[in-house]
């Protein structure tokens, strides 16, 4: 059997932000499939998970995760605001998030 997800994909879109002032303790991120503000609906509260790769090994593993969680919709295009455990550096622009199904309200 081949191995199943357990966690949709997501794209970081960059800091919440006004013209000049970007507010970097809250991430913009683009669900895959995700086009409208009611679809976003069922992922507000689901983790995110930013895993990346580091150069120095902790445990065993240069695997490194942040945690975040969804918090609300953003406009109404599906795109979501999220707050992360510590804020995401700005390289993690564009790089792929993985949205996991946990907590779970249904």
């Amino acid at each position: 059997m081949g191995s199943t997800r357990l966690y949709c994909k997501g794209r970081v879109l960059g800091h919440k932000r006004a013209k000049r002032n970007t507010r970097p303790n809250t991430s913009l991120i683009q669900i895959e499939g995700v086009i409208n503000k009611e679809d976003a609906q069922f992922y507000l509260g689901k983790r995110v998970a930013y895993v990346y790769r580091a150069k120095r090994e902790i445990q065993g593993s240069k695997i490194r995760v942040i945690w975040g969680r969804v918090t609300r919709p953003h406009g109404n295009s599906g795109v979501v605001k999220s707050k992360f455990s510590s804020n995401l550096p700005p390289r993690a622009f564009g790089a792929g998030v993985r949205i996991m199904l946990y907590p779970s309200n249904i």
